[in-house]
């Protein structure tokens, strides 16, 4: 046995990430299902303030981006970093600040949000002192993660490190820079910036959330965990560090996409279209990189539920991605914005790309967490892979229908220049639309609610959560 041997790993926060995960993932999906039944039964407010949809809507946007998603990045990024760097985390007592920090921070939204206390700032809502706990929770997790990586006992630093270094980092620079504000009470506060400019951070803040957070961290995952459930090296290394640079490039000069059209200077729109049109490319080479990883193991699609997890949702990340360059087109975006196919193409992303790498990230470590060799019921995976993937068809498909009709009926004009249809009429067409939508979410909470019973009962099919040792390096990794 040698010195490294005698150490073990720090998997007591992975686990407690891992978990919440779980519950977070049915508790945000949750209430996305109850605002979903709103539109279209909205009695189901019961006239309580608190059960609104405006109070609601961003504490379902929170809930999956920042508990379920966060929380499964948490996870997965302090279980590889450990793995790849042959090295425990660097202490014991920030890991646990991070995890309770972290809870904290999500049970304060859970509160103040229905509450009505808000900056109204899409994705960023939460208030200062919110804000200020998030800041130094970040601030230890950037610690952690990059100490461990500093202490690590092989040479090469592996991509998928490279990826949750930049999300980390940027998601950090993102929320301290769009989060400046001047309190003006307990919750309540006014931001620094106004007019266009606040507009213009804040779109810089909104979409690059789905940069640095939906993207880049989950993109991380993907070039740990696929390779690793296939059995197979990465299709091109090679491609994987041009895919990194490429999107660090790129994408943080996307954001006026989404100010098209408004009192934003027109160059400035103009360079966040050119730029969300280049980003398809780097895109796409990163999915196909993942995709053929897969290259002479195809055949393990048809009895691994997980990577039909982890294939199926880089194939999600690659439509929104060819999609959302699309909907930058300035003449594109004069039909789909502000209608129901921007709904559509963020859950696209938000169900298909994100959720099923996280789930099927999360099917794949917990096992191997617990000295497991597979979850307590493979079979219940299949069947929620395919609950999964029904209900995203239903969602996606509902609201592509749905927006492209309220754009086409909004536009529409009479021969003397007046509108055809009024927003009643449009809103009316819609309300079947809304159906389905609600009936695939349903479909999906399902599924995650599955996923719940599978991981209790993985838990308690373990004999112990014994920790598990560092491995020794491959000498010829190792430093010098």
């Amino acid at each position: 046995m040698t010195a490294a041997s005698a150490e073990f790993y720090n998997d007591k926060v992975v686990r407690q990430f891992t978990i919440m995960t779980v519950v977070w993932g049915v508790i945000g999906m949750a209430v996305g299902v109850l605002i979903a039944a709103q539109l279209y039964w909205p009695s189901l407010n019961f006239d309580v303030p608190w059960l609104s949809y405006g109070r609601l809507r961003p504490l379902h946007t929170n809930g999956v981006i920042f508990a379920f998603g966060v929380c499964g990045m948490f996870a997965t990024s302090l279980y590889v970093v450990q793995r790849t760097c042959h090295v425990r985390l660097i202490s014991d007592k920030l890991a646990a600040f991070v995890f309770w920090g972290w809870q904290v921070v999500l049970v304060a939204a859970v509160i103040s949000l229905p509450m009505g206390f808000t900056q109204a700032k899409e994705y960023a809502e939460l208030e200062w002192p919110i804000d200020l706990l998030i800041t130094a929770v970040w601030v230890s997790y950037a610690v952690l993660f990059f100490g461990t990586i500093a202490k690590r006992r092989v040479q090469h630093i592996y991509v998928a490190n490279w990826f949750f270094g930049a999300y980390i980092i940027g998601t950090g620079m993102l929320h301290v820079v769009n989060s400046i504000a001047i309190p003006a009470g307990f919750m309540k506060s006014y931001p620094v910036y106004s007019g266009a400019v606040d507009a213009m951070v804040q779109w810089w803040y909104g979409h690059n959330a789905v940069a640095m957070v939906l993207t880049v961290g989950f993109l991380a995952m993907m070039y740990y965990f696929v390779p690793k459930q296939a059995g197979r090296p990465i299709y091109s290394y090679r491609l994987s560090i041009v895919h990194f640079w490429a999107l660090i490039a790129v994408y943080m000069w996307a954001g006026p996409h989404h100010l098209h059209y408004t009192a934003l200077p027109d160059w400035v729109q103009s360079v966040g279209m050119v730029f969300s049109l280049i980003l398809l490319a780097p895109s796409w080479g990163g999915a196909m990189n993942g995709v053929m990883t897969l290259s002479g193991v195809w055949h393990k699609l048809r009895t691994d539920p997980i990577l039909k997890f982890l294939i199926v949702s880089l194939s999600f990340y690659m439509m929104s991605t060819f999609e959302g360059p699309m909907m930058s087109i300035k003449t594109v975006n004069s039909l789909s914005h502000y209608t129901d196919w921007t709904i559509g193409h963020v859950h696209a992303g938000a169900l298909g790309w994100v959720a099923m790498i996280t789930i099927g990230s999360i099917y794949s470590l917990l096992p191997r967490l617990l000295g497991l060799n597979q979850m307590y019921s493979v079979k219940w995976i299949d069947t929620h892979f395919w609950l999964h993937t029904l209900g995203v068809v239903l969602y996606i498909a509902a609201m592509w229908i749905a927006g492209v009709m309220q754009g086409l009926m909004w536009r529409a004009t009479n021969a003397d220049g007046t509108l055809t249809y009024s927003f009643v009429e449009s809103l009316s067409a819609t309300y079947p639309y809304y159906l389905v939508r609600f009936g695939g979410g349903v479909v999906i909470l399902g599924g995650m609610c599955l996923m719940a019973v599978n991981m209790i009962k993985t838990f308690q099919m373990a004999k112990s959560t014994a920790p598990q040792p560092v491995l020794t390096p491959d000498p010829a990794q190792a430093r010098a």
